[in-house]
């Protein structure tokens, strides 16, 4: 992908996490999908990104199950891509990453995004919640535990097929 990290012999599912989507463009491609952008052209078009790039973000993508290309025509074959579940469970690392964003890199300035709670109609400032009973969590209320003979990154995620990489 044109990175130089290799965090194949990392144990630990934020390394793995960043094999995945760790890369500016595909984190883009994933935002933009979210919006509704399915097809090469459009995706294209809207980041100003080299084709060949693109071509690569979308393969991985698919390849780690987070798009699924659907083909819309067959004279030329063309496919879109849209979000599999395993994709849309991307929505609240984006949230996130928008909070964080807005909170320390524009500050008081506008970032011209922002997020409403249906519910509520408040804009949505995203807190970590335990899962089991509610209460908002922050760092200094959680403990990291290490087990023994955890996986690698590469014991996890799918290999690429090897005539796809000598071609």
């Amino acid at each position: 992908m044109g990175r130089t990290a290799d965090y194949s012999k990392q144990s630990c599912s934020i390394a793995a996490t960043l094999e995945v989507i760790g890369d500016p463009w595909t984190l883009l491609v994933i935002r933009d999908a979210f919006q509704g952008v399915k097809r090469f052209e459009q995706w294209q078009e809207r980041l100003g990104v080299a084709r060949n790039v693109l071509a690569a973000r979308l393969k991985t993508l698919v390849q780690h199950g987070v798009l699924e290309p659907q083909l819309y025509s067959e004279r030329p074959p063309r496919n879109e891509y849209v979000l599999t579940a395993k994709g849309r469970a991307l929505s609240d690392v984006l949230i996130v990453m928008h909070g964080w964003g807005s909170q320390h890199l524009y500050g008081d300035a506008d970032s011209g995004v922002s997020f409403t709670h249906k519910t509520c109609g408040a804009e949505l400032k995203p807190r970590v919640a335990c899962s089991c009973c509610g209460e908002i969590v922050k760092r200094r209320d959680t403990e990291i535990h290490f087990h023994a003979n955890r996986p690698t990154v590469a014991e996890i995620l799918p290999k690429e097929d090897a005539t796809e990489e000598a071609a």
